[in-house]
């Protein structure tokens, strides 16, 4: 049993200043049990504890990390950008060339606006489109997280076409009221929701590869349709690609199912482990929003240096050597094989959702292709091989319903001590 002393010395300090003694609410370890390890250094595929201890990590800073903790380049770059200063509240040069670098990858974004959260990207682009389009309501999928901007914060209505409630205390009814959220992955639904509402929508927003209820992939037919129907009703497709972005294909999801939208949303990987994103379209879309256009957004700290400087370091080597992408492929391959093949060995059932890049075993026995397939997961499984995983120094996402990431830097040997370490969790659950 390791012995966590320090941690939890750091998080009863933490509990009397902050509130739940953390800036996030899944780092409190609520979802399964026990007080949260605090760490003290990140190297390669290694987080390092303040207790003393090592842990193969496969949350790499919830998806930034895709080349590994503190990796050379980066850090020489942000130690560059640090010393000329830490932000400017002016242009920089930096700001142009990651803008290139992401439109190179993404050429359905001429133009781009970065700022500091995916929360703050997907709400500028809601209000994109509902100044592009001169409409009000929008269109979610239950189980897909854009952050915790008033819109987004809904749930479905009691009916399956009803406007939504709110899913948070302090988020006001008339808002909920804007958004639809239907079912991931349900084609009547969508085909229903537009055919009633759809010259009311000013934008649908999806993950199109969701991480926010565990990976669960939208099917190829329901993206088509989707895009089809935002087409033919004159309605925005927003893809958030906070999450997939450079993780389930160097061009995201968008590239991997050859699907257009018309705003994408970046996050985690464009910023290098830094506070970064940003939202992108057309040239003319992105003509609506100021100084050129009349839809307001700004930020004192959007495009900050140093977070330029990461995400430069970052993209350029993706660019330079895309293999370094497919090498992190072809490792999470092997480590879901490797866990597929434990369930010949143990009589636990369970589900292994993959993308590119991301990963999430579901405690359950049939596929899960949505949120209410995910929420029939046995949760008091997944807490118990959570804790034994912890145990043996495998680090991997504190919830049943989040991604787990791979990064270039994970080894063949970390895979075998991760898949070891998974056998004895299972049999032992």
């Amino acid at each position: 049993m390791r012995k966590r002393e320090r941690s939890n010395e750091l998080f009863n300090k933490a509990k009397r200043v902050l509130v739940g003694g953390v800036d996030s609410p899944v780092r409190a370890f609520n979802a399964v049990g026990g007080e949260p390890i605090f760490f003290e250094k990140g190297k390669g595929a290694y987080l390092y504890s303040a207790d003393g201890d090592t842990y193969i990590d496969y949350v790499l800073s919830w998806g930034p990390h895709l080349l590994g903790h503190a990796q050379e380049d980066v850090l020489r770059s942000v130690v560059e950008a640090v010393e000329a200063s830490t932000s400017f509240g002016a242009p920089n040069w930096r700001e142009a060339e990651l803008a290139e670098l992401l439109s190179a990858f993404y050429p359905t974004c001429e133009k781009i606006r970065f700022v500091n959260s995916g929360t703050e990207a997907t709400m500028s682009a809601i209000r994109l489109a509902r100044g592009a389009t001169s409409r009000k309501k929008i269109v979610k999928f239950n189980g897909c997280y854009h952050g915790h901007s008033d819109g987004l914060l809904i749930k479905a209505g009691s009916g399956g076409l009803t406007f939504g409630i709110p899913d948070s205390a302090g988020v006001p009814e008339e808002i909920a009221e804007l958004t639809l959220s239907l079912e991931y992955n349900d084609l009547e639904a969508l085909q229903q929701a537009f055919d009633r509402h759809g010259n009311e929508f000013a934008a649908v927003i999806i993950e199109p590869v969701a991480g926010n209820m565990g990976v669960v992939p939208a099917s190829q037919s329901f993206l088509e349709l989707l895009r089809k129907l935002c087409s033919q009703h004159g309605v925005l497709l927003i893809f958030d690609e906070v999450m997939s972005g450079l993780r389930v294909h160097l061009g995201g999801a968008q590239a991997l199912y050859s699907i257009k939208p018309d705003i994408t949303c970046f996050g985690k990987v464009i910023g290098g482990g830094m506070p970064c994103a940003a939202y992108g379209a057309s040239k003319e879309l992105m003509s609506h929003i100021s100084p050129e256009g009349s839809v307001y957004q700004a930020g004192t700290l959007s495009g900050n240096p140093v977070a330029m400087a990461a995400g430069i370091a970052v993209l350029k080597q993706l660019h330079d050597k895309p293999q370094l992408f497919e090498e992190a492929v072809a490792v999470t391959d092997r480590l879901v094989k490797g866990l597929q093949s434990l369930q010949k060995e143990t009589e636990i059932p369970f589900q292994i959702n993959h993308v590119g890049t991301m990963f999430t075993l579901f405690f359950v026995s049939e596929p899960v292709k949505n949120l209410t397939d995910a929420m029939k997961c046995d949760i008091g499984m997944f807490r118990n091989v959570y804790h034994k995983l912890l145990e043996s120094g495998i680090y991997t996402a504190p919830s049943q319903f989040e991604s787990n990431f791979m990064s270039t830097a994970h080894s063949d040997e970390d895979i075998l001590k991760t898949i070891d370490a998974y056998a004895y969790a299972l049999k032992g659950a």
